[in-house]
């Protein structure tokens, strides 16, 4: 095989509700492997539906659970994969692994100039493949329209609060009118659901109701998502960030609140109805109620390195095939690879330690 490169392998973690028994024998029962298996599966039998990929770990905000004040180090261009890079590794992640949807993330994916063009292209070889974008909104008044017209199939935009001192608290930029303009946009654009990410944090926990009020009001679909070791400065602390129960006890005291189904096993978000509906909110408790043994994610950094996990540093070098000669047969195989070793989930809260990257730098 062409340029195979092998970066950090991690050693598998082991947490409570990551997995359970019936998918840990699946890859045993099935006689799966990593070389033979026309989709992409780990060694507890979970396939690897959903393709997050970064296409740059710069961002134009600075928020803290996140960011660094100074911003993350600048990649080089030649560093980042190019826009045809990222349609083929697209194209062999849903012709050779059987990848059902995408989603284009950062850092801050509108930073890309070309991004019109990528969507474009996968749309091209992909009629019928949802392309999704995670953005913080900066830009998306004056794109939305474009990106729509490119393909982009939906648009989940970031935003933790409405009021405008704290954004710039958590942001570190005075930016709400212009993200509230990116979303009016994405609407008017119709790439619907729009979705809004929001980190729940002990200083927007006061605010979240009116949050969800916001969204609520304009047909948005709020998610909060309990905060991880995953920031830049390392300042994350177990016994401060808001958990899922603390999040809907402030909601509850405003809305009531019914428990309803996921939209899919494999979907993160746990979903509940706002009085009579049609709204929902959704809260991913990404360290308090584990969705590990349900996980069909693959992740595929900036810089063209595979993760299959936000938490484990085992990653493969894709990037280093693509430039060496390698085929799409040569870059299957190494994403099986790297995938078939995926930990089975991450550890307890009380145990979590940061990995090497930040998020900004592995992709949302």
């Amino acid at each position: 095989m062409s340029g195979l490169v092998v970066l950090g392998v991690g050693t598998p973690s082991t947490s409570a509700g990551t997995g359970d028994p019936t998918t840990a024998s699946l890859a045993t029962m099935t006689g799966l492997q990593p070389q033979t298996s026309a989709v992409l599966v780990d060694g507890l039998g979970r396939r690897a539906r959903d393709l997050r990929i970064s296409l740059t770990q710069a961002c134009n905000l600075r928020c803290r659970y996140c960011m660094p004040e100074q911003g993350l180090p600048i990649m080089p261009r030649e560093e980042l994969l190019s826009a045809d890079e990222v349609i083929r590794l697209v194209g062999v992640a849903v012709d050779d692994l059987g990848i059902g949807e995408v989603r284009l993330t950062g850092g801050e994916p509108l930073i890309r100039r070309d991004l019109e063009h990528l969507i474009e292209g996968i749309r091209t070889r992909h009629p019928e493949l949802p392309v999704a974008l995670t953005t913080n909104g900066l830009g998306l008044e004056h794109r939305a329209h474009a990106l729509a017209a490119a393909g982009l199939s939906r648009i989940n935009v970031s935003l933790d609060t409405v009021d405008r001192e704290l954004f710039a608290t958590i942001t570190r930029r005075d930016r709400l009118p212009d993200v509230i303009a990116g979303i009016d946009a994405a609407v008017a654009a119709g790439l619907a659901p729009v979705k809004i990410n929001a980190v729940a944090l002990r200083e927007n926990l006061p605010h979240a109701a009116d949050l969800l009020q916001w969204c609520l009001d304009r047909g948005l679909q709020l998610r909060f998502i309990e905060s991880m070791p995953l920031d830049a400065e390392g300042t994350w602390r177990r016994d401060e960030y808001v958990t899922a129960a603390e999040m809907l006890a402030v909601l509850g005291e405003r809305f009531d609140l019914t428990a309803i189904d996921r939209e899919d096993v494999g979907a993160p978000a746990e979903r509940w109805r706002v009085g009579d509906g049609p709204g929902t909110v959704g809260v991913i408790a990404s360290m308090t109620r584990s969705f590990c043994g349900a996980c069909d994610r693959t992740r595929i950094t900036a810089e063209g390195r595979v993760r299959p996990c936000l938490f484990s540093d085992d990653e493969i070098d894709l990037r280093a095939i693509l430039r060496g000669g390698g085929d799409d047969a040569d870059l299957a195989a190494a994403w099986r690879e790297v995938t078939w070793r995926k930990s089975p989930g991450h550890l307890p809260a009380d145990v979590l330690t940061h990995p090497r990257r930040p998020m900004g730098a592995i992709g949302g």
